[in-house]
C-alpha cells in the first residue's frame, strides 16, 4: 500500500474515532444528567414528604391528604421514568464504548501498518545508502591500485 494511501486511511480512521469519542461523551453526559434528575426528583419527593408530615401534625383534611398523596404518586412515576431513561443511557454508554474500542483497534492497526511501512522504507533507504558508500569505496580502491 502506498504511503499516501496509508496516510489517507489513517486520517479517515482517526476521524471516525473522534466521532465515536464524541458520541461516547454525549452518552455519558446524558447518563450523568439522568442521575442528577433522579436525585432531584428524590430530593423533591423527600421535601414534599416532610411538608406532608408537618401538615399532618397540624391536622389536615382528607382532600388535602389526597392532594399530597396524588402528587407523591406522580413523583414516584416520574422517578420510575427517569430510572428507565438512566438505564437506557447507561446501555448506550456501554454500546458507544464498545464501538469506540473497536474503532481504536482499527486506528492502532493502521498505525502499525504505517510504522512497518516506514521501517521498511528506512531499511531500503539505508541499504541503498550503504550500496552507494560501498560503490564509492570500491571506486577509490580501484583508483588507488591503478594510480
Amino acid at each position: 500500500m502506498a504511503k499516501n494511501q496509508l496516510e489517507t486511511l489513517l486520517k479517515f480512521e482517526k476521524d471516525k474515532e473522534r466521532a465515536c469519542i464524541e458520541q461516547l461523551q454525549q452518552a455519558e453526559n446524558e447518563y450523568q444528567q439522568n442521575i442528577s434528575r433522579l436525585q432531584g426528583v428524590a430530593d423533591y419527593r423527600l421535601e414534599y414528604m416532610r411538608r406532608l408530615s408537618q401538615r399532618a401534625e397540624q391536622g389536615l383534611d382528607s382532600s388535602t391528604y389526597s392532594h399530597y398523596h396524588a402528587f407523591i404518586i406522580k413523583l414516584d412515576n416520574a422517578s420510575e421514568q427517569v430510572e428507565i431513561a438512566m438505564r437506557q443511557a447507561q446501555a448506550l454508554v456501554a454500546q458507544c464504548k464498545a464501538v469506540w474500542l473497536k474503532q481504536r483497534q482499527k486506528v492502532q492497526a493502521v498505525e502499525s501498518l504505517k510504522d512497518k511501512r516506514n521501517e521498511k522504507l528506512l531499511k531500503l533507504a539505508n541499504k541503498k545508502e550503504q550500496a552507494m558508500f560501498d560503490e564509492i569505496a570500491t571506486q577509490q580502491f580501484i583508483r588507488r591500485k591503478i594510480g
